[in-house]
Order: C-alpha cells, then structure tokens, then sequence
C-alpha cells in the first residue's frame, strides 16, 4: 500500500510526475519499506512495467505481468503475496514507476524496450 493524499485531485497536476512512499514489503527487495517512487500518470502499461493500478476499487503498487497466451496479473515481487490476475477484473492503470528513491540512492526505469500489453 502507499500513502497519496492528492490522488482525488483534479486539473493539470494529473498530468505530472508525481511522488508517493510505499508502505509496506510486498515489492521488496527492488522497492524496500519506506522508499520514495516517482510515478508518471498513464493509463498504458507494457509487460513488465511497474505500476499503480486499481483493481475493483483498490489501489495497488505491482509489476505488470502478460504471458504468451495474453493472460495478465499484476506480481508482488515479495513472493510472500499472491499474484492479482486481471482477467474478468474491472481495473485501470494510475500510472508507471519511472524512479526509486532508497535512502538518497536513486535508480530510473525506463521502459522504451518492453513490449505493449494488448
């Protein structure tokens, strides 16, 4: 989970990079407790994006993830949770994760070489 007071905002601001903290273990050891992320607002994700979705009303902080058949879940990258698949799912993607802050350690995602999601 992650703290966002502004998500319910509305104007322009949607359109900009902005910062949230996770809160949590569900993405480590890549994105530890208390790290700060940079999300790009989008609505379009790729396979193996890292991303903030909602899911049936819930807010989520996962990678992306469609196999060869097209089946897509989102994928906690601690193994501790459970994969969310996406199939018959009302869900939308907030946004993709173009940076990590850990302790002033800073680490970009770019994602220009991964394939679309149908």
């Amino acid at each position: 989970m992650m703290s966002d007071p502004s998500l319910n905002s509305t104007g322009c601001s949607l359109h900009e990079p902005y910062a949230l903290q996770v809160l949590g273990n569900e993405m480590e050891p890549e994105f530890p407790d208390r790290c700060i992320l940079i999300i790009e607002p989008t609505d379009q994700c790729r396979h193996g994006h890292y991303v903030f979705a909602e899911v049936e009303g819930v807010r989520w902080f996962r990678q992306y993830v469609e196999d060869a058949s097209g089946t897509a879940r989102l994928v906690a990258l601690n193994p501790l949770y459970p994969d969310i698949e996406l199939a018959g799912l009302e869900w939308s993607v907030l946004g993709v994760i173009i940076q990590r802050n850990v302790r002033r350690k800073i680490k970009h995602y770019d994602y220009r070489e991964t394939r679309q999601a149908s």
